[in-house]
């Protein structure tokens, strides 16, 4: 038998519980927050607060769910970072509580190569090397992966993050927090041909969408000031359009990547992989360029324990384990 790992995911906004059990994931158990919903984003001490509130339930759902006593436990996991700092700090300070008073090991773990190994879940499993493109709100990289524990970022934004710029691209619309889904929803009903938007090209495999974000702020400061109702009846072209450019510059550095490695297998992760124009459009150019497409389960896509289950195991059959000094990082470096 493998080893029976309890792992927890506290780096944002959602507070998440998962049991692994000898490389099977049992159960993945989030708990939402909804308070951040009227300020327009996440608010870090709303954030934190909410996590304490949650953790205790969370956890106890995902051992009981799981039919896991704490007493078969062969060590707990969390989420060391990157993240909300005081987020960060409930999961950490739970695990090793818990960790502490059973007696167990240990396993801090990235939040980004979490999400990687997210493909690990389930089946279709990439083969190595394979090229990951983590798409969130906070990150966009390209990862090479050699090996489940062996990875290197050879390209990453330089200043917002693809799916900040989708959010805040949406808030300026007047669209209710999260907006990313929103603009991919009204997106399917309109003209990608419409609007046209700058799209910053970054030397080598690097991204940046502050320009792309900055530019669209102004386009609708001067369509509306000839037009107040420019964004109410334009709503579907307006989303079409800003969607496809962004998906646009993803792909070209993908399509980059592939080249210089002369690396076929493709994978992406993080919540932006469930855009449905970037799904669509990464499978068509995965076809004619002869590309093995990799997904994740949308579950698996945004922040979850699940995955941060999955990098332990591999971290557990290693001996990769923290002491009880270990602290959180907010920007944690990708190892």
């Amino acid at each position: 038998m493998g080893p029976i790992i309890l792992a927890i995911e506290s780096s944002c906004d959602e507070t998440s519980a998962s049991v692994i059990r000898n490389g099977k994931v049992l159960n993945n158990i989030i708990a939402t927050q909804a308070v951040h919903r009227k300020y327009g984003g996440v608010v870090p001490e709303l954030a934190s607060r909410a996590h304490q509130q949650n953790i205790v339930a969370t956890v106890q759902t995902a051992l009981e769910s799981s039919g896991t006593a704490k007493t078969e436990l062969d060590a707990v996991a969390f989420t060391r970072g990157p993240g909300l700092m005081g987020s960060l700090m409930v999961g950490i300070s739970y695990a090793k509580g818990l960790a502490l008073g059973l007696d167990i090991p240990l396993i801090a773990v990235n939040h980004m190569q979490a999400h990687v190994l997210a493909h690990f879940i389930d089946e279709p499993k990439p083969n190595f090397p394979f090229l990951c493109m983590t798409v969130s709100g906070g990150h966009t990289q390209i990862v090479l992966v050699r090996d489940h524990l062996d990875m290197e970022v050879i390209g990453q934004t330089q200043d917002d993050a693809v799916g900040e710029a989708f959010d805040k691209a949406a808030k300026i619309m007047g669209l209710p927090y999260p907006g990313g889904p929103l603009i991919d929803k009204y997106a399917k009903e309109g003209n990608s041909e419409v609007f046209k938007f700058p799209m910053t090209n970054m030397p080598g495999l690097d991204f940046s969408f502050s320009g792309i974000k900055t530019a669209f702020l102004y386009f609708l400061r001067d369509e509306q000031k000839t037009n107040p109702a420019f964004v109410t009846e334009n709503r579907n072209d307006i989303c079409a359009s800003l969607q496809k450019h962004l998906v646009q510059m993803l792909l070209k550095k993908l399509r980059e990547a592939s080249v210089q490695t002369g690396i076929k297998a493709i994978a992406i992760a993080g919540g932006v992989s469930a855009n449905s124009r970037l799904r669509s459009e990464l499978h068509a150019m995965g076809q004619s360029l002869g590309w093995t497409i990799f997904i994740p389960a949308f579950e698996y896509c945004t922040d979850n324990a699940a995955m941060v289950a999955m990098a332990a195991h591999f971290k557990y059959l290693r001996g990769e384990f923290s002491g009880l000094d270990v602290t959180p990082l907010a920007r944690m470096p990708f190892e």
